[in-house]
């Protein structure tokens, strides 16, 4: 073993249970199971982290009940029908030394609009935002039944062979989490009112697992360390959660953070600190004697490593970049740090899942299955282009035992991904590219060369030919008469330099990102602070993009001061107007003049003078 993490491989006992290092993977929704039933790809999805040396793993959601549904691909383990499946599933991953808690959980008035599903309940008749109607208010007898079926779905986990329950309750998320904060949890009755109240039904929860499941049964609670919303739950508040949990026989708890409130709050969008929770960790550590983990964003072996180090957590869990490299603790722990494949925090495993798609990956297209077959019959290769594409069929190409040539018209590899790194936020973006190249090892690779017809006829005649020539920007012909206009890629790429008053066009990803970069990093009023206005033909902003991006992104574009202008069409009617355009009171004079000088010239580039 390096020892270059002694930290990370230390063992650590939780309970009466001894797991082999610090490395737990914590819920990650897949949509994988079959209406709630373990199927193959699961238990392949949880036994490849486990060959990757994961310590412990908590599945994903798992729903306590038979009326509501979080996602249609979940897993449930609400009748013994499951027990064979979860048995399946337990012993793969136990093959490998690796615990595994399942987390049990009840979504409440998060679950899943599916046709026939009753009205959704919630401690009070207070939903989320996004809720089409309010829910209604579970009543004290039905919340008796609850909970027994939370102690009957872990007896049944226990009957699997599995080691434990996670009891989710952070994120003002399901019924446990919305107990919890006093953003939803508006009782007057013994569940309600302060802090005594709303932990009540955890508490009988955690109590029933443990009359049923016993004392070597694992039970650990995920909780928020601090809502960082007004009026919800603080760090001072979970404190005293805490200690209250480790008195009601819990083994360890898992330290989260935020909301489903505040979007980016309970998973940070990409570009922002690692391991944003860590302050909320350290604290609640000093108060209880029981294990305490981190979550979110600890992408790198070092940064885990330090937060143990440190007394900032006793354990890190690790989600998302096990999920794109299933051996990241194995290599960690080789100390092959270079081989690791870099999780961006991109959230694209969460945008997927959330339309009904099976759990994908940015940076890993292979996310199910890392094995690359041997080809059974060796031929040449040649790739055409060095961006992203290129390299990964290169390095496809190399493992399958060709001969691989991979030819770049520029100096250096990695395409589109050299600017989409530039942009705030976008920084790990440049570990996608060194870890790429570094897999290149034995492609033989040409800078600077621009292949031609002459050259596939000749040099490369017996080669089997791959093309990855990229994208290129889309321009509109008809603001080329300008004095300035330029791309965003020409912009990020260095190539041109704009002044101080600029228009973007369009507030996709690309565009936002690009105000964002030239904006200045505060809105500070200087003179010489660009004036950016951002123009949108649709009523929103990124449509394309996760909530927490987009929500950060927002926000930080408007605390700098861009102005955005988003409009739906049509503004005039169609055929009625050769120009349209949008003027508010913020223009001043000299605005408008420049913009009819605009309209002037376009027009009469255009002919339009009759």
């Amino acid at each position: 073993m390096n020892n270059q993490y002694q930290h990370l491989f230390t063992p650590i006992q939780i309970g009466n249970t001894t797991i082999k290092n610090r490395i737990f993977m914590p819920p990650l929704s897949t949509n994988l199971a079959d209406k709630g039933y373990v199927t193959d790809a699961l238990v392949k999805h949880y036994e490849a982290r486990a060959k990757g040396g994961v310590g412990l793993i908590v599945t994903e959601v798992t729903t306590v009940e038979p009326t509501y549904t979080y996602l249609p691909g979940d897993m449930s383990i609400y009748d013994d029908s499951y027990i064979p499946g979860w048995k399946k599933l337990v012993d793969a991953v136990h093959r490998y030394d690796t615990k595994i808690l399942s987390q049990l959980f009840h979504p409440a008035y998060m679950a899943f609009p599916i046709p026939g599903t009753p009205q959704l309940i919630a401690p009070s008749n207070v939903g989320p935002y996004y809720a089409k109607s309010a829910p209604r208010e579970v009543t004290k007898e039905e919340l008796k039944v609850i909970v027994k079926q939370f102690g009957e779905a872990a007896l049944r986990f226990k009957k699997a062979g599995g080691d434990g329950v996670e009891i989710q309750a952070a994120h003002a998320h399901g019924l446990l989490g919305g107990f919890l904060t006093p953003l939803y949890n508006k009782r007057t009755d013994e569940y309600g009112g302060d802090i005594h109240g709303r932990l009540r039904l955890t508490l009988e929860v955690i109590e029933e697992v443990r009359k049923q499941c016993g004392r070597d049964f694992i039970i650990d609670v995920r909780i928020s360390g601090d809502e960082y919303s007004d009026g919800g739950l603080t760090l001072n508040d979970m404190i005293y959660v805490s200690k209250q949990l480790e008195k009601a026989t819990v083994d360890f708890i898992h330290v989260s953070g935020g909301n489903t409130i505040k979007r980016g709050s309970s998973m940070p969008a990409s570009g922002t600190a690692p391991a944003p929770h860590m302050h909320a960790s350290e604290e609640i550590k000093k108060h209880v004697s029981i294990p305490v983990a981190t979550v979110s964003r600890i992408n790198e072996p070092w940064v885990a490593d330090e937060l143990i180090a440190n007394g900032k957590t006793d354990i890190c869990m690790i989600g998302r970049p096990n999920l794109c490299d299933s051996e990241f603790a194995n290599k960690a722990k080789e100390g092959r740090i270079d081989d690791i494949r870099p999780c961006i925090g991109c959230g694209r495993c969460l945008t997927g899942i959330m339309f009904g798609k099976p759990i994908s990956c940015t940076v890993n297209p292979a996310v199910e299955k890392e094995e690359i077959e041997e080809a059974s019959v060796k031929k040449k290769v040649l790739v055409i282009g060095g961006g992203p594409a290129g390299m990964e069929a290169a390095y496809v190409a190399k493992k399958r035992g060709h001969d691989v040539v991979l030819c770049e018209k520029t100096d250096r590899l990695g395409g589109q991904l050299l600017i989409a790194c530039v942009p705030i936020g976008k920084q790990e973006i440049t570990k996608v590219v060194k870890y790429m190249k570094n897999q290149l090892e034995g492609v033989d690779i040409r800078y600077n060369t621009t292949v031609t017809k002459e050259m596939i006829e000749t040099e490369f005649k017996d080669y089997e030919i791959i093309t990855t020539v990229g994208a290129t920007p889309k321009e509109i012909e008809a603001y080329k008469v300008f004095k300035q206009t330029m791309t965003a890629d020409d912009i990020l790429s260095g190539k041109k330099f704009p002044g101080r008053k600029i228009v973007i066009i369009g507030g996709g990803s690309v565009g936002c990102e690009t105000a964002d970069y030239l904006a200045p990093l505060i809105n500070d009023l200087f003179s010489t602070n660009r004036d950016i206005t951002l123009i949108e033909m649709t009523k929103g902003l990124m449509t394309g993009e996760s909530g927490a991006t987009k929500s950060l992104l927002t926000r930080r574009m408007m605390e700098k001061g861009v102005y955005v202008v988003a409009f739906s069409y049509p503004v005039v009617p169609k055929g009625k107007a050769r120009i349209r355009t949008q003027v508010c009171a913020s223009h001043t004079k000299e605005d408008i003049d420049f913009i009819v000088k605009c309209f002037i010239e376009v027009r009469e580039e255009m002919g339009l003078n009759k």
